[in-house]
Formats: structure tokens, C-alpha cells, sequence
């Protein structure tokens, strides 16, 4: 894990009972650091006179990752066919693209005219860049609350990306975190800042807004389905940030 990963982040994975090896927080240390730790297991079994099956498993660019992530399309789809209300619009954040990846193919097939969007912090907006520009731009010392959305896109999650999502929008921390604060009010969920960026995107990104309008000069009543990811909270910072807002 990134030295500067959230302790919530790290005693939670200490408390399921895993080891955790940290890096420095770029990609290419944790890609090293992964690979240091692989060859140690595999070592330290043969020296034991063990077999060992070390394998590693990516958070996110692995089409099983993706698929996985797709179920999510599936679920919120089911739901609101169920409820009378079929959805326009998917949004989800998108930091690595696993999942942003899996729900627009899901999405697309289940209803090839729904719009799917990625939502991003400007302070890590390498997937905007990337999808806009259609060339593939990694993430560089990335400065966000939303610490779940750091990583550049992979290799096989970019070209579904491109391939399947309309659009990518950003939105400032501030906005984040007052999308956050209205979460923990409003609906009572203990949402992370990464989740929130998906209702910032509604409630604060004027490109957004210019999209919606020219969508409701053929529907008013645009259905708009959002994924809130994650509850990784450190009430402490979290609290701290809110009372500010």
C-alpha cells in the first residue's frame, strides 16, 4: 500500500489479518514493490522446501476485476426497471477504470442508449485527459481528498473506456466534500470523498449541467442512476473536513 494511504485504509487491512508492505506512492513503486514481495513468498517457500503458488491480483485492469465490477450496472439497472423508472444516465467514479470499464460495457448492453460518465477530481484528472484527448495520459503526483481515485488508467480498462463511455467530468475537492457532507446528512450513508464525486458532478459541474440541458430539449425527465463506492473513513480527517464546509 502508498505510504500515505489513510490509516483506516491500512488497519482495516491488518485487521482482516494481511500483511501490509508499503511504497512509495507512484505507480512504478508499487509495480516493483509487488514484484519484490512475489519473489520473497516464492523465495522463502522453496527454502522451507515448500511449493508455493504466489499470484498477484490486480485491483483493476484484469478483465475478472471488470466483469465483477460490471455486476454493479446490472444491479442498478434491475432496480430501476423494477421501480418504473429505466435509467438515462450512469454515473461512477473512475480512477484506474476497473470500474468505470465494467459498468459501461454492463450498462451498454443492457441499454445501448444509455449515457454513461466517469466522474474524476481536477486534481487527478488524467482519465478526462486520457478519454478526451484519446491518447493515454498517467496520473503525476495526483493531490486530491479522494485518495481512492489516484491511478492512471490500465491497459485494458483505456480502450474500454474509450470505447464505451460518452464522457469524463471533474470536480474540486471542495465540491467533493460538499457532496459528501450532504450524503452523511441527507441519506445517513458514511461515504469516502472517492464516492462522492459522482453527486458533485450533478450538483456542482457547469459541463455537466450544459450536457443535461441539451439532453432535456428531447426529455425532461432524465433518470439518472449514481455509484457511491466506498466507506474506507477516517471519521476523524473526515469530520474535520466537514466542519469546514
Amino acid at each position: 500500500m502508498p505510504r500515505n494511504a489513510p490509516a483506516v485504509k491500512k488497519n482495516a487491512v491488518q485487521g482482516y489479518g494481511a500483511a501490509v508492505t508499503e511504497c512509495t506512492p507512484t505507480l512504478e513503486a508499487r509495480e516493483a514493490t509487488v514484484k519484490e514481495v512475489m519473489n520473497r513468498l516464492q523465495e522463502e517457500a522453496t527454502h522451507r522446501g515448500e511449493e508455493a503458488l504466489v499470484r498477484f491480483v490486480p485491483p483493476y485492469d484484469h478483465l475478472d476485476v471488470i466483469r465483477g465490477q460490471g455486476t454493479i450496472a446490472f444491479e442498478l439497472v434491475e432496480q430501476a426497471d423494477e421501480m418504473g423508472t429505466p435509467l438515462d444516465i450512469v454515473i461512477t467514479p473512475v480512477g484506474g477504470g476497473g470500474m468505470l470499464s465494467g459498468v459501461s460495457v454492463a450498462a451498454k448492453g443492457l441499454r445501448s442508449n444509455v449515457l454513461v460518465f466517469g466522474a474524476e477530481p481536477t486534481g487527478a484528472s488524467d482519465a478526462q485527459a486520457s478519454f478526451r484527448s484519446r491518447v493515454f495520459h498517467p496520473s503525476v503526483q495526483p493531490k486530491t481528498i479522494a485518495d481512492g481515485l489516484l491511478t492512471s488508467l490500465g491497459d485494458i480498462t483505456f480502450p474500454l473506456i474509450l470505447e464505451n463511455v460518452d464522457d469524463i467530468f471533474t470536480v474540486t475537492d471542495e465540491e467533493i466534500a460538499k457532496a459528501m457532507k450532504f450524503i452523511w446528512e441527507r441519506m445517513k450513508i458514511i461515504v469516502e470523498p472517492s464516492s462522492c464525486v459522482t453527486l458533485a458532478v450533478v450538483l456542482f459541474s457547469s459541463e455537466f449541467k450544459e450536457r443535461i440541458a441539451k439532453l432535456q430539449s428531447t426529455n425532461q425527465s432524465l433518470k439518472i442512476g449514481l455509484v457511491l463506492s466506498g466507506g474506507n473513513v477516517d471519521l476523524g480527517s473526515c469530520l474535520a473536513l466537514l466542519s469546514n464546509i
